[in-house]
Formats: C-alpha cells, sequence, structure tokens
C-alpha cells in the first residue's frame, strides 16, 4: 500500500489506533484484511485502508472484529492517549 498523502479524516477515532497496532504487531494490511474477512467482517480493501485513515464510519460490531482480530480489548481500542 501506498502512503497516505492526505491528513486523517474525522469519521472514527479509532483509525490510527488500528494502524499502529497492526504495525506494532508487523502485520501487513492485506493479511489484516483476510483476517478480518475470516472473522466475519465484510470489508474490502479500501474500506479497510478509508477505516484505518479515519475516512469510514466504523460500526458497533465491527469494533469488536477489529478488536479481536489484533488480539486487543475494545477498551483498549477505544481508549484515547491524553498526551
Amino acid at each position: 500500500m501506498k502512503p497516505r498523502k492526505d491528513l486523517p479524516g474525522n469519521k472514527n477515532i479509532i483509525g490510527s489506533k488500528v494502524v499502529t497496532i497492526r504495525k506494532a504487531k508487523h502485520i501487513k494490511q492485506k493479511d489484516f484484511l483476510a483476517k478480518l474477512q475470516t472473522m466475519g467482517m465484510d470489508i474490502s480493501a479500501t474500506s479497510l485502508s478509508r477505516l484505518e485513515g479515519q475516512y469510514r464510519l466504523v460500526q458497533d460490531y465491527e469494533i469488536v472484529i477489529l478488536a479481536k482480530a489484533l488480539d486487543i480489548t475494545v477498551e483498549e481500542l477505544l481508549k484515547q492517549d491524553n498526551g
């Protein structure tokens, strides 16, 4: 995937955290996409990219799947860093 040129959007609060955790765990975006799809999340590569860039709304059930796929809790995914 190409590096993002635009600033993050404002459609969700978890996109940047998904990217940070995914990269920290050395998971490629295409591998993460495949994992999400096998876990029942109907998402395309474009939609995942938009989610990570905060240009796509995230459904509540998707938050649960994203957290499970990243092996973290929903609370960790939703927690906002203050600093």
